[in-house]
């Protein structure tokens, strides 16, 4: 439903680690940095950040493990 956050909970989760651990404090100059610091960020939060949810693995780890 429209404007209900637990119909779509993950993504509103994902959201808001997005916003505390990317974009917050940051001002990109360019469109351009803010794209190589965004592949960056979302290399390292598939890669090596590890999730509490996801019994302590990294999303990539966790996915190879499930398939």
């Amino acid at each position: 439903m429209k404007g209900c956050p637990y119909d779509n909970a993950v993504a509103e989760a994902i959201f808001k680690i997005f916003k505390t651990e990317f974009v917050q404090g940051k001002n990109f100059k360019t469109l351009y940095l803010l794209r190589r610091e965004l592949a960056d960020y979302v290399k390292w939060f598939n890669n090596q950040r590890i999730n509490g949810s996801l019994n302590y693995l990294t999303p990539a780890e966790f996915r190879r493990q499930t398939l």
